[in-house]
């Protein structure tokens, strides 16, 4: 089976001489192989493309996909979003008295198939061409008969099964200047657990604010409690953990799991909190923005372990990437690089919060990774260091050129993406950075794209690139995780490494993502103190100490993974749980 993809954002046909047309074999041999349509876009026959290639080389926009797909897929196909454009194989099917999890690309359609299973999306089954829904319903109804997701459908149709559904953009809800515990009351179905939810996700300050008076952490865990306080059969949330400290991210893990007889559905990057939460994962493997196919059910560790490694065992199906482990060695490696610059004991009041951090060092080549929860002072620090805030006490060395990406990214500009970062570094076509910092970051195809039109991850790798192409000593990095999907991250993390390594420049970096940070840190600096009123920060530590300390400080325990040595956080009260705590060995026990 063989499918014609393009992608249409990516397609420009008036800045180009129609390449696809011209260079077509089937064209030249007067076969309607690839036409104009209406909308002055080119369409490409399926049916008559022999798969030469030729088109997806010459298109100098890479917008255009010939793909060969097992003949077996054909039938499996769940929805297509038009001629040419993207398709979902496979539909997962969340089990019920279980917490189900979705991993894979951004752009492989993970967000379709949860607005499919809550009802926001009645698949096509391949025929774009019919649009009567009633039809639509009859048609999937029939296509799954006789299994378990076709009488999960029916009653989802004639509404014996309820969905709550957490989107995963919640930018919507900070426009709002409604008063957030009124909006939970206005939805809540489920009084009795009310408080219960408030108090788990600590958002009791919170509910007393407007909507655009919250942070990003804040408006992620109001929305989220919206979703749990519906009284649903099945509950779908989409990336809940964005924004969201590790401790925030753990409480919501635990929320979950007290949620007994419900289905629940998360999307979600951070594979450590989706190995913490879920019984079972769907992992989706294809080309993003082309297709999407499912795997089988498979069991958290096995389905997070096989992503990582790069193969799929039952599908037989290997990711071009290859696999990613993590170094054993790297857990009490202590860094030795020749010390950058040295800074005193810092102190900051503002706003009835207090900052205290240790004097420390930041050494070149070195990744430092800085750890805490939210409101403890990480973005105050990195503001002074990179010069936007002045400290009370404590001198900086002035003469460090810092390169720092702030955690909120807020652009509203008409100005395109090659006009902004060519300010920045005029050399963006150099082969040097090409290969060293935009390729990597996938941000090529987005150059003509105006900047305030791009989606949370595009703009994410975009200032992440803007920081990188800055010539600087230390690059500071507020959360470069967010809105990026898996691989993303694991490239991002091998892209800092070798950039660090190469230039000699120190990077420090904010994140959430334990699994990330933990996978590209030399050594890290410990937040703790009371959010929103004290924080304290220590010096650069070496890894498995900060890790212990930090660790004990929220009541988890990690070990590692026998097979990728990936970092799994063990169940409270759990044999491991206990062992680990009764020696102290918060961090994985040493080998």
């Amino acid at each position: 089976m063989r499918i014609a993809v393009i992608n249409y954002d990516k397609c420009q046909p008036k800045k180009c001489s129609l390449e696809c047309i011209k260079a077509c074999p089937g064209v030249r041999m007067g076969e309607e192989t690839v036409v104009i349509s209406d909308s002055g876009k080119p369409i490409i026959s399926e049916e008559l493309c022999t798969g030469c290639n030729i088109c997806v080389k010459k298109c100098p926009f890479e917008a255009i996909h010939i793909i060969n797909l097992p003949d077996e897929l054909e039938k499996e196909i769940i929805h297509c979003y038009g001629e040419n454009k993207f398709r979902l194989y496979r539909l997962p099917f969340p089990r019920e008295n279980s917490i189900t999890g979705i991993i894979g690309q951004n752009g492989t359609g993970k967000t379709t198939i949860i607005k499919i299973l809550s009802g926001n999306l009645i698949p096509n089954l391949g025929d774009f061409k019919e649009d009567d829904e009633d039809n639509l319903r009859a048609r999937v109804i029939k296509h799954f008969s006789g299994r378990e997701i076709g009488d999960y459908f029916r009653e989802l149709y004639s509404g014996k099964i309820k969905a709550a559904y957490k989107p995963q953009y919640i930018d919507a809800l900070a426009k709002l200047s409604e008063n957030a515990g009124d909006a939970i009351d206005k939805v809540c179905e489920l009084k009795e657990d009310k408080e219960k939810i408030i108090k788990a996700l600590e958002i009791e300050k919170s509910i007393e604010k407007k909507f655009n008076e919250l942070s990003g952490g804040e408006l992620q865990r109001i929305a989220i409690a919206m979703t749990l306080l519906k009284d649903a059969d099945i509950y779908f949330l989409d990336e809940p953990s964005s924004y969201l400290d590790i401790r925030q991210r753990l409480n919501l893990a635990k929320l979950l799991q007290n949620y007994e007889g419900k289905r629940i559905v998360v999307v979600e990057h951070d594979l450590i909190v989706l190995d913490y939460i879920c019984n079972y994962i769907y992992a989706l493997y294809g080309i993003p923005g082309a297709y999407g196919v499912a795997t089988m059910l498979k069991t958290a560790r096995e389905g997070i372990n096989e992503y990582l490694l790069g193969y799929f065992r039952e599908e037989n199906i290997m990711l071009p990437r290859g696999e990613v482990k993590f170094d054993k060695k790297s857990i009490s490696a202590q860094w030795k690089g020749k010390i950058l610059t040295r800074y005193e004991q810092i102190t900051k009041k503002y706003n009835g919060f207090e900052l205290f951090v240790e004097a420390g060092e930041i050494r070149k080549g070195e990744i430092i990774g800085i750890l805490g929860a939210n409101a403890t002072g990480k973005t105050t620090f990195a503001k002074i260091l990179a010069g936007v805030i002045e400290s009370d006490k404590g001198k900086i060395d002035l003469k460090l050129k810092i390169s720092y990406k702030p955690q909120y990214i807020r652009i509203e500009s008409n100005e395109k993406v090659e006009e902004i970062l060519k300010k920045i570094n005029e050399n963006i076509f150099s082969k040097e950075l090409l290969n060293e910092i935009i390729k990597p970051l996938e941000i090529e195809h987005l150059f003509e794209q105006k900047i305030r039109e791009l989606s949370g991850g595009e703009l994410q790798r975009v200032a992440i690139a803007a920081c990188l192409l800055r010539e600087a000593d230390v690059y500071l990095l507020d959360e470069p995780s967010a809105y990026l999907d898996v691989e993303q991250r694991i490239k991002l993390a091998k892209l800092l490494r070798r950039f660090a390594e190469k230039k000699e420049v120190s990077c420090m970096i904010i994140d959430h993502d334990l699994l990330f940070i933990d996978y590209i840190s030399d050594r890290f600096i410990f937040f703790l103190g009371e959010p929103g009123r004290k924080g304290v920060a220590t010096q650069a530590m070496e890894k498995r100490e900060a890790m212990n300390k930090f660790l004990s400080s929220i009541g988890i325990t990690f070990r590692r993974d026998k097979l990728t040595l990936r970092p799994r956080a063990n169940k409270p009260g759990s044999v491991k749980d206990r062992e680990q705590k009764k020696k102290g060995e918060y961090y994985y026990e040493a080998f």
